[in-house]
């Protein structure tokens, strides 16, 4: 099993409108940026509607947020990073977080003001 990363798709309609998150892209960016990392986790995307039930089936309703990165128990824990635990499982459900988790996992530069 790997980690995985919960994205909203891109292009979902809300109110009417054709939408984006800018979360989800926040991180997306950063894949664009340092592809290599994308080898360490699966890529799951969800509808805008809720519940989303992929990830409440894992952590709970009140963190059904995307994008969201569930961490498998092998996986390695840094401070600092936003990590929460739920259910017996490990995860990160925001952007800034994610990506300091990477920067330390992976070495990359970290986000700016983080």
């Amino acid at each position: 099993m790997s980690d995985k990363l919960f994205l909203l798709a891109p292009g979902f309609e809300s109110e009417s409108r054709q939408e984006y998150c800018p979360e989800c892209a926040e991180v997306w960016g950063l894949i664009s940026y340092y592809p290599f990392i994308k080898e360490a986790f699966e890529i799951v995307y969800l509808p805008i509607e809720k519940p989303r039930r992929r990830i409440v089936e894992l952590i709970g309703e009140e963190n059904q947020n995307c994008p969201t990165l569930m961490l498998e128990d092998s996986s390695p824990v840094f401070g600092g990073c936003g990590i929460q635990v739920n259910n017996g499982r490990t995860f990160i459900n925001n952007a800034r977080d994610i990506g300091v988790y990477f920067s330390k996992r992976f070495g990359l530069p970290r986000p700016r003001g983080h």
